[in-house]
């Protein structure tokens, strides 16, 4: 028998495809992400270099859009319709519904990247690649994913309109992506080291070069449930 998180799961990762926005997302990420990689400045044919650092820059940087107009309406809508109090009155926890729903975007993002190894099979064929390296990319991609999932789900839970979701998720979202990464390089000491600790992207470069730190993934780990955390504590609150 399935669990109240498998039932949500199945039920929002089929909607996606039910209402196009996964198909949508998927031809849209390939088509930045290829288009970057193999044509417009990173031709590899061109660099003569067997990576996909190209790739996973170009990933950041779309999966950081994408992902808060994947959540927008994960909870908004629920709260817009009033069905989130149905949800919570047939024993479902705001727990297991953040999580499901979570977890259905995860899902997503995965079966997005799936598509992406296709470009790791051609690039392999062209020269010796560093397959670590390229394995840990992957993995810095959908850690960095769960972070901003976690991010969006908790901007949902703080309104019941989509697109203020999004704005929100954007602006949270931002300061990891982009703003402590500024303010670390304009600052030293412990402000500049903390800005740095607290970038996205210094994690993800981390574990991209190949090398797995234990901190790394405490940071993405925090952050995701962090946020989780904080869209359950909210919808508990107006239950």
């Amino acid at each position: 028998m399935k669990s109240p998180v498998q039932i949500i799961a199945t039920k929002e990762l089929g909607s996606f495809f039910d209402s196009l926005t996964a198909y949508i997302l998927i031809i849209a990420f390939l088509g930045f992400s290829g288009f970057f990689t193999w044509i417009y400045g990173g031709d590899i044919f061109l660099r003569k270099e067997a990576d996909l650092q190209v790739f996973f820059s170009v990933a950041k940087w779309t999966l950081f859009f994408f992902i808060p107009a994947l959540t927008m309406k994960m909870i908004a809508e629920e709260k817009k319709t009033g069905t989130i109090e149905l949800l919570l009155t047939k024993a479902v926890s705001a727990r297991q519904l953040v999580m499901g729903k979570f977890l259905a975007c995860l899902l997503l993002v995965l079966i997005t990247l799936a598509f992406t190894l296709v470009y790791y099979v051609s690039v392999s064929q062209l020269g010796n690649v560093d397959h670590g390296a390229t394995w840990c990319g992957y993995l810095g991609l959908i850690l960095m994913s769960a972070g901003y999932i976690a991010i969006g789900l908790f901007a949902s839970s703080l309104t019941n309109n989509q697109i203020v979701a999004f704005l929100l998720a954007l602006f949270i979202g931002i300061f990891f992506h982009f703003i402590f990464d500024v303010l670390s390089s304009s600052m030293r000491g412990f402000l500049g080291n903390l800005f740095l600790n607290l970038s996205v992207n210094e994690h993800v470069e981390s574990i991209s070069r190949g090398v797995i730190d234990l901190r790394d993934i405490l940071y993405f780990t925090s952050l995701t449930l962090l946020g989780l955390l904080a869209a359950e504590w909210l919808i508990t609150r107006k239950k």
